[in-house]
């Protein structure tokens, strides 16, 4: 991105809003433009300050984090949400995915890994954190309301099942491309093609749909 990433904190709790405003300040490539301490108020700032990325808390007073997820994806959807949260329930992290947040994170991740992941929303690349995967897996495993109608998956050519099933053991577009011998900018269009056949709006999501519906094949 040529211009710092705007960035929205939306946070209860007044100390955590300061510590991480301070800690993102420090990056050359980073603004804060904004806070706010509900999920309403985080959605009325979201709208006026148009940020690239929001960190959502989870459990906040008023509008919760899943309610906020999904007004912010209908209402500010150039937004990229990343939650930010302590929960650790498969439950939270499969509906706010399927809500349209662009990434889950644990309050406990190393400083590198939310930073990086920040970047990587920005970007519309999404991230969960190393702890929450297994559970994104487990949660679809067992059988969750699916993110896409079964009957999408014949609108996938053989290409598309290939990178869809990479997407979901977390390969990255540079690394599928030198899998597969393709440009990456070739993989980001099979990408963007796959998220619409199936009517997503992330990788996360593919990676959910993936796993469901029988696309990855075990090592």
């Amino acid at each position: 991105m040529s211009h710092p990433i705007r960035i929205l904190i939306v946070d209860d709790h007044t100390l955590f809003r300061s510590g991480i405003k301070a800690l993102l300040q420090r990056q050359d490539d980073f603004e804060v433009v904004g806070e706010a301490g509900d999920g309403l108020e985080g959605l009325k700032r979201a709208k006026s300050l148009q940020p690239d990325v929001v960190l959502l808390d989870l459990h906040m007073p008023g509008i919760g984090g899943r309610e906020a997820v999904k007004l912010l994806s209908e209402e500010v959807p150039a937004c990229n949400v990343l939650l930010l949260t302590v929960s650790e329930d498969a439950e939270d992290l499969i509906e706010t995915i399927r809500a349209g947040a662009r990434g889950y994170l644990l309050k406990n991740i190393e400083t590198d890994f939310l930073l990086n992941a920040i970047r990587s929303a920005a970007r519309g690349e999404s991230v969960v954190s190393p702890q929450m995967t297994g559970k994104l897996m487990m949660g679809v495993r067992m059988g969750k309301e699916g993110v896409a109608q079964e009957d999408d998956r014949e609108k996938l050519s053989p290409r598309e099942k290939d990178i869809i099933a990479l997407l979901a053991k977390g390969v990255s577009n540079k690394e599928m491309a030198h899998t597969l011998n393709v440009a990456e900018s070739t993989i980001k269009i099979h990408v963007q093609n796959i998220l619409k056949k199936l009517h997503l709006t992330s990788r996360v999501q593919a990676a959910v749909y993936a796993v469901e519906h029988g696309l990855v094949q075990k090592d």
